[in-house]
């Protein structure tokens, strides 16, 4: 019985009808890219300090003289707190010169009259508007974490919604949704308000993202589907983070920053003509001639003449009911290999993106000009994405992402030795680590699908997606340790990747190995006691499942 690839091969592999499929698929990817990044630009702290009334009618001198130094340092003024104003004032009247007097010992207060802020960089952030600084310094990584939250759900929820209504209309209504809420979060009027809409905006931008993969999936044929897959995506997705700080330099207000950024995703709207629903997805829906109009259009476009009859009964009752069921979670702990294996990747998967976001979302803790930073931590996304595909084609999985993990946590562990007056060493070593978590995080989608079987690859790769979104939300905390010690990220995020590299050389290798569709072809972990022991039972579950598949 020929399967959807089969009946469809006379197409081709690359015609025209592909090559536009493909590009309109990853340029629709571009905003992806700067949406999880705005807020580096958004929420960055700029240099600030405590108020003081102008009515105090003090003199330049005491003014100055009224914020306190930060102990160990000669320069840095505290940004929390300050001399107490009402002792300022009478000892500015007794004393008009205060060099006359050591004023290091005047009890201090926090900022009651509110902060001054440095407007040398930006117009506007949310932190200016909302004073998220000091005691609420911890509102701008919850921002980002309850964006991460909406991340987390809507990657949940993307592949339901668009099985019930389709790829291309969930596409299509994100991007509506995503400028919708980009536009409303222009308009917040409170720091609440601005993080709920962040959080729908995070729900609105994964969806689009998934759906466009999966569209892009099942539109094209198996050859191109791992190009598009790393290659395309990814070097878009790229695209798109350089883009942020390109647009962020020359727009520095954040309202009118992501207004500017949403704007984008307009001209997104005419590729409604242009991109078609899954034939996949209409055939499994039984709206067979939608399908077959898609694929003929397509041939036509490629310069084929298509057979005249594309789908006999048979090959489309085999093609509808061509759904792998998915089994209960619970049989991820059911038997010892799955455990280990399980627990593994959830470790894995939460490291490699808490370095991933932790090293995007620390610009404000490097050296040099932020908009560069960014624009260069986007970039190397870039030959990240042409490494994996070298390393997934020719090297063994566990070796590729060791290499990769021990690479990235080596060099930022080494940052903490490099002086911090070498800043541009500094930077060349946090871009190093990006590659590696970068090589790590797109890698490691394809390891997850080969080492899960067929009955249980949705379910394990479901559970996974939770730990991603876990390790995101927590990404942001780290970036924030940069406030007590500007290298800690860094060494946090170093330490955590190196473990993460020695745990998984603990996983089977599945290099070359087909992929498994039963639980007996599963390959085991053989140091894992009891795992060999689970044969019998996994074959009586694969009994079980077979069953249900028939029923």
């Amino acid at each position: 019985m020929r399967d959807y690839d089969e009946i469809t091969a006379f197409l081709g592999e690359w015609g025209p009808a592909q090559k536009l499929i493909f590009l309109l698929l990853i340029v629709s990817i571009i905003p992806n890219g700067f949406a999880p990044f705005t807020i580096i630009f958004v929420g960055d702290t700029p240099e600030h300090r405590c108020s003081i009334p102008g009515n105090l009618n003090l003199s330049q001198a005491w003014m100055n003289r009224t914020i306190p130094l930060v102990p160990g340092t000669h320069v840095q003024y505290s940004q929390c707190s300050r001399y107490r104003l009402d002792v300022i004032r009478i000892l500015s009247e007794v004393f008009p010169d205060p060099d006359l007097l050591n004023v290091s010992g005047i009890e201090e207060e926090p900022c009651l009259d509110g902060w001054d802020y440095s407007r040398d960089q930006y117009t506007s952030t949310i932190v200016f508007e909302w004073d998220l600084v000091c005691d609420d310094t911890w509102k701008v990584p919850f921002t980002t974490s309850l964006y991460f939250i909406g991340v987390l759900i809507g990657s949940a929820s993307s592949g339901v919604i668009s099985d019930w209504f389709g790829r291309k209309i969930v596409l299509f209504g994100t991007m509506a949704l995503e400028v919708l809420f980009n536009f409303i979060i222009t308009l917040s009027p409170s720091w609440e308000i601005f993080c709920l809409m962040n959080f729908f905006r995070g729900v609105g931008v994964i969806s689009n993202f998934m759906t466009a993969f999966v569209l892009g999936s099942e539109l094209l044929q198996k050859s191109i589907r791992v190009i598009f897959s790393t290659l395309g995506i990814g070097s878009f997705y790229a695209v798109g983070y350089m883009l942020l700080p390109f647009v962020a330099y020359f727009v520095r207000g954040w309202r009118m920053l992501i207004l500017t950024l949403s704007l984008i995703s307009l001209l997104y709207i005419p590729l409604w003509w242009f991109i078609p629903e899954s034939p996949r997805w209409l055939l499994s829906k039984g709206r067979v001639k939608e399908a077959e109009s898609i694929i003929r259009f397509m041939a036509k476009k490629n310069g084929i003449t298509p057979p005249a009859v594309l789908f006999t009964d048979d090959e489309l009752e085999h093609i509808q009911n061509k759904q792998v069921k998915s089994v209960p979670v619970t049989q991820l702990i059911r038997y010892r290999n799955i455990q280990v294996i399980t627990v593994i990747s959830i470790l894995v998967w939460m490291i490699i993106i808490i370095g991933y976001f932790g090293l995007s979302l620390s610009v404000p803790n490097l050296h040099g000009n932020d908009y560069l930073n960014c624009f260069l931590l986007g970039a190397i996304e870039i030959p990240a994405n042409f490494v994996s595909l070298l390393l997934l084609w020719k090297f063994p999985r566990r070796l590729s992402h060791a290499g990769s993990l021990v690479l990235s946590g080596g060099v930022l562990l080494i940052m903490s030795l490099i002086p911090s007056n070498h800043s541009i060493v500094s930077t060349v070593l946090v871009l190093i680590g990006k590659l590696g978590s970068t090589c790590a995080a797109i890698m490691i989608f394809v390891y997850t699908s080969e080492l899960y079987p067929t009955p249980i690859r949705n379910t394990g790769f479901g559970v996974s997606s939770v730990a991603w979104g876990i390790g995101s939300i927590v990404s942001p905390y780290i970036a924030l340790l940069g406030i007590y010690q500007e290298n800690l990220p860094f060494i946090v995020m170093g330490v955590l990747m190196v473990f993460s590299a020695i745990v998984i050389l603990f996983l089977p290798e599945t290099f070359n190995i087909p992929l498994p569709d039963t639980m007996d072809q599963m390959q085991k972990i053989t140091w894992c006691k009891g795992s060999h022991s689970d044969s019998t039972q996994t074959r009586v579950n694969n009994v079980v499942i077979l069953k249900e598949e028939m029923l």
